[in-house]
């Protein structure tokens, strides 16, 4: 076993850990380590390998500002081109010499005497030890596969794929198949399969809202423009922001304003399905933008497949030969393809992160609800700022804007710690409900509140915990700086004492 001390230890991969990395080495900052269990970086875009999965952001938006790729195939880039864009800035800014692969964090505790995150690790078979001055949580909320609670599920004889751990070499070809699910992943997936499998089953409980889906191959004239003009790309990506952005405003502040959009989706629905009792199926009984608004041209043609059943009647069982609906109906398939996303809310990563009071950060939320300050610092978990924390989420546009407005408070963070001398840093219990209750308060007439839906955007307590309400550039504002005022910190004397300091309440919009 082998013990390393650093000063940020940063685990995750992805878009936002890899963000942390690049900016941590901008800034001069060399003493950071990135712990992840992939083979490679990319997080979820490493991970979902599934047929058809893509963004549903525009290309020119879903990127670092810093790393704009005129190179783009796509108007909206698929899995393989998005690993590859995320694994070449990697590489630019020399990150894979900070980065311990193949690396399974299993507990991160504070100690309170020494002022350190204990973190414990396998790598290689071997367990490992590490202590850190800062941790940064970059796993994001799509990691953890969320399996359905289905009674007979695990006696199941045929093969089980999660959307999110794909099975490349299983072959659909003539199976009988079963799709659990009809949300980002399946809409994807499902028309992949539809075209090769002998028969399947799609297993709807909630239908959504979707959208055609604008995507188009680029001509290698605009990639040149892209690459040769200046200030081109940067146009485009700004009007695809400023658009997504009045699309914010009718989530929540003015949910009517986005009738408009529902009549896209009616239309939608309206081309691509012949029969009205299938219509009838797949529209929504909930207010659009409720639920994530999906993006696709070929869902309801291929629901309308003579070789492909919508099944809305509830899942009672699974056998071992098939599955059995509530109305009594069973249906004998060969594999289950299970596209029931991911414990957002309930994340067991929250299980291995224990704060200063020997509490997990599971615990806390299960007791107080999901949250934090500006989706960062939890009270009671000092040195820890999260990245995709709770409300800090989007439904409308690229979560990448985000993670970028989070990087900046978090250099400026680790600038004051540095500046400062300060060997902890907790925010304030007053500061981080005074942040919780202005974000509530600002959803109170948004769709997610008011559209009649349940989603994975609440959590147990009912609250929206997911998302951010409103404009991102007011997130972007109010993240520029690290308001040290909002924060008890302890600076460290020459004798290792320390002298606290206890910071003040302070809203989202100060």
């Amino acid at each position: 076993m082998t013990t390393h001390d650093v000063e940020i230890a940063i685990i995750g991969a992805g878009f936002s850990g890899l963000g942390a990395a690049i900016k941590l080495i901008q800034e001069g900052v060399d003493d950071f380590v990135v712990l992840d269990r992939g083979r490679d970086f990319g997080g979820t875009w490493r991970d979902n390998v599934y047929p058809g999965a893509a963004c549903d952001v525009p290309s020119h938006l879903y990127s670092y500002s810093f790393a704009l790729n005129p190179q783009w195939s796509r108007s909206y880039s698929h899995q393989p081109e998005i690993h590859r864009y995320i694994n070449a800035v990697a590489d630019e800014h020399g990150v894979a010499g900070h980065t311990l692969f193949g690396t399974e964090v299993t507990h991160a505790e504070w100690d309170e005497d020494t002022h350190r995150w204990n973190l414990r690790y396998t790598r290689d078979g071997e367990q490992h030890t590490m202590t850190a001055r800062n941790l940064v949580g970059a796993v994001g909320p799509l990691c953890e596969p969320n399996l359905p609670d289905i009674d007979g599920i695990d006696e199941f004889g045929g093969t089980i794929v999660h959307s999110a751990r794909w099975d490349t070499d299983y072959d659909f070809a003539g199976k009988r198949v079963a799709v659990i699910g009809t949300g980002a992943s399946a809409i994807q997936i499902v028309p992949q399969l539809g075209r090769v499998v002998g028969h399947m089953d799609v297993y709807q409980r909630t239908a959504p809202w979707i959208i055609p889906r604008n995507e188009r191959p680029y001509l290698g004239v605009e990639n040149w423009a892209f690459k040769h003009v200046p200030g081109l790309q940067a146009a485009i990506r700004g009007g695809i922001y400023t658009f997504n952005e009045a699309v914010a405003a009718g989530m929540t502040y003015a949910p009517k304003a986005l009738k408009p959009v529902e009549a896209l989706c009616r239309a939608n629905i309206f081309r691509g399905i012949r029969d009205p009792e299938l219509r009838k199926a797949v529209t929504p009984a909930f207010a659009v933008g409720c639920k994530r608004i999906l993006k696709s041209n070929d869902w309801y043609p291929t629901l309308d497949r003579d070789n492909v059943d919508l099944v809305t009647s509830g899942i009672d069982r699974i056998t071992p030969t098939g599955i059995v609906t509530a109305d009594g109906t069973v249906r004998d398939v060969d594999v289950i393809v299970v596209a029931t996303g991911f414990h957002v809310t309930d994340s067991p990563v929250f299980d291995t992160i224990v704060g200063a009071a020997g509490e997990s950060l599971a615990q806390v939320w299960d007791r107080e609800g999901m949250a934090a300050y500006k989706g960062a610092f939890v009270h009671g978990f000092p040195n820890m700022m999260l990245l995709i924390g709770p409300s800090t989420g989007l439904g409308h546009t690229s979560m990448v804007y985000m993670i970028e407005s989070q990087l900046n408070y978090l250099v400026d963070y680790i600038r004051t710690v540095r500046d400062r001398g300060l060997a902890r840093v907790d925010v304030s219990k007053s500061a981080q409900d005074a942040f919780n209750t202005d974000v509530q308060h600002s959803l109170r007439r948004s769709v997610w509140v008011t559209g009649g839906c349940a989603s994975w955007y609440q959590d147990h307590n009912g609250n929206i915990t997911v998302l951010w309400p409103g404009f991102t550039f007011v997130f972007r504002n109010q993240t520029r700086r690290f308001d040290i005022a909002a924060y008890d910190v302890a600076v460290a004397d020459e004798s290792d004492t320390t002298e606290s300091v206890t910071g003040k309440p302070v809203g989202i919009d100060a």
